[in-house]
């Protein structure tokens, strides 16, 4: 079974840059959640959270994760609230390894603070939006296999660490059933 390499984090943690390098150097294919989520919708995540909410959202996002799951071999960008359902989890850790990549609150904002795409940033005082999220999101991203800190790390080098890891990681062990 060829797992899959799924990222998670907060939003601005560098998971769609860090999932190109890894498709290239590992020559696998990388699907992001809020892409395929985009191409089932016909609409931009803002369109769907504006017009649906974000309950809604959160529904597609859980039956693209499903689907993902169940395929090898992939590189899979998980959007930022996507450890929000603890279904999620289950889903992905079923064939892959979980890496969390981790950024400051600080680092976050820094990254994200001229992005316009960003539904849950678009409010008067986004520091504290992120601050706000990311303490609210932490404990689930701790169930990741592997903490991946990017402040001031290279994206070579972010993504050479979860290579070596990726590598060392113990083989799936199927249960027989009796």
């Amino acid at each position: 079974m060829n797992r899959n390499i799924v990222l998670i984090g907060f939003m601005g943690a560098g998971k769609s840059l860090i999932s190109k390098s890894l498709a290239m150097k590992l020559r696998r294919p990388v699907v992001s959640t809020d892409q395929k989520i985009v191409e089932k919708e016909k609409r931009t995540i803002n369109e769907i959270f504006e017009q649906s909410g974000e309950q809604y959202f959160r529904q597609i996002e859980k039956d693209v994760v499903a689907r993902l799951a169940g395929e090898e071999n992939l590189i899979i960008d998980g959007g930022g609230g996507i450890v929000l359902d603890p279904q999620n989890i289950t889903f992905l850790k079923a064939n892959g390894i979980l890496f969390y990549l981790f950024a400051t609150p600080q680092e976050i904002y820094r990254r994200t603070q001229r992005e316009a795409h960003r539904p849950l940033l678009q409010v008067k005082d986004p520091l504290r939006r992120i601050e706000e999220l990311f303490g609210r999101r932490e404990s689930f991203y701790a169930q990741a296999d592997y903490t991946i800190d990017t402040n001031q790390k290279s994206p070579d080098l972010i993504r050479d660490e979860i290579i070596t890891l990726f590598n060392a990681a113990p083989p799936v062990r199927f249960q027989q059933e009796e």
